[in-house]
């Protein structure tokens, strides 16, 4: 099935419209839309969360989860906090994936130490019918911190916005909650494909809406999480996940106020689908640590492949961030070395674009991650990237 693009269009009344600090650090826009960087640069999927001892001070301080996202102050604080420790190349927003269908009515919460759990599940007619775009009025929590965080930041270096996929969040919508079979949502894709495909494209329109939303308020780059795209068999995958994807991306900005804004997709467990994401139309790939970096970039990060060449992103194992920093430091180098030489800008053409990477996890950071740890990966990866840039070009 390959839905029709409907454009939903919800611009919130008082969308900040000012100038913002200039951007000090572009390293990871110029990544994004494959510019030469002087490193490759590196943030972490769930960088303010858990393993920082800072950030369960102020969870404390706001009583819940959902009590530190709805808090403007609260999530401008922890979107800071892996920046005052580490010298990374991006923000991100601090929220959660399914704000959206929490805004559609289904009751979003999240108990300590639990995954999120909705109050209502969305497995029959009556329950899709009930579904709408929600009014984006109800997610100004959202596009506040935006906000506030740009402001923040004060141009140290860029901030990405995220929703997650319209699969992904159908996912958790139907089973109610992680799981561990997706025996719920499963019986309703293949037992009434038309329910699922309404609920897809009604999630789709929304999560365009909402992005735009993010970027209007602020945000640089925006980010899809298709976190349950890889649990989807062949030919499955391409019919409810990636068609959804991509009527998100049909609708959501490629610029603002005449600033380019990157879309990155990542789909967990979606390696074997490289060659159907590369007509995306987005700037980067993201891709777990099942994923040969090399491998990929000659798949979709050359100009050669057929489609609009992509940025990478990733992919160290999150796990590798427990072993002792000597070896985390070798990991690095191995997946540094895996990418190969990045795009370095030529001296007959300046402007010229090419292959480039940009460094993260395969997944989220682990709450058992040790902070120190963290560090030594960061430093990793900025000073041998610097190196293989030296080796490649000892004249620059």
């Amino acid at each position: 099935m390959n839905p029709s693009t409907q454009v939903h269009s919800q611009t919130l009344v008082g969308s900040p419209k000012s100038s913002y600090a200039p951007l000090q650090n572009d390293t990871f826009i110029r990544a994004c839309l494959r510019q030469a960087t002087t490193h490759t640069p590196v943030w972490l999927m769930r960088q303010a969360g858990r393993y920082l001892p800072e950030y369960k001070a102020t969870r404390a301080k706001a009583g819940s989860f959902m009590g530190l996202a709805t808090n403007t102050d609260y999530a401008t604080e922890v979107t800071l906090q892996p920046l005052e420790r580490y010298p990374l190349d991006a923000a991100i927003l601090f929220s959660d994936i399914l704000t959206v269908p929490d805004a559609m009515g289904l009751g979003l919460s999240f108990a300590l130490g639990e995954g999120p759990k909705f109050a209502h599940t969305v497995r029959d007619e009556a329950a899709v019918a009930k579904l709408a775009v929600p009014d984006m009025a109800k997610l100004r929590y959202v596009f506040d911190a935006v906000t506030s965080i740009r402001k923040a930041l004060n141009g140290r270096v860029p901030l990405i916005g995220f929703s997650g996929s319209p699969w992904t969040l159908a996912c958790y919508m139907v089973e109610g909650a992680g799981s561990d079979d997706y025996r719920m949502v499963k019986t309703m894709l293949y037992q009434r494909p038309d329910l699922m495909h309404r609920m897809l494209a009604i999630n789709a329109d929304a999560v365009a809406a909402y992005l735009n939303c993010q970027i209007e308020a602020g945000a640089q780059a925006v980010m899809i999480f298709d976190s349950w795209g890889g649990v989807l068999a062949d030919g499955a995958f391409q019919a409810f996940s990636l068609a959804y994807t991509e009527r998100v991306l049909a609708q959501v900005k490629k610029e603002h106020n005449g600033v380019r804004i990157p879309r990155i997709v990542f789909t967990k467990g979606g390696g074997l689908w490289l060659k159907d994401m590369a007509p995306l139309d987005c700037d980067v790939l993201g891709l777990d640590w099942t994923v040969n970096l090399g491998a990929a970039r000659a798949l979709v990060g050359e100009n050669s492949s057929g489609a609009k060449a992509k940025a990478l992103q990733g992919n160290i194992d999150p796990n590798v961030l427990f072993a002792n920093p000597d070896q985390i430091a070798t990991e690095v180098q191995r997946v540094l070395a895996s990418f190969g030489a990045p795009h370095q800008v030529p001296l007959d053409a300046p402007d010229a674009t090419g292959p480039t990477h940009i460094f993260n996890l395969g997944h989220g950071i682990s709450q058992y991650t040790p902070p120190d740890h963290v560090a030594a990966l960061v430093q990793a990866v900025h000073e041998v990237s610097k190196s293989m840039r030296k080796s490649a070009n000892p004249a620059a």
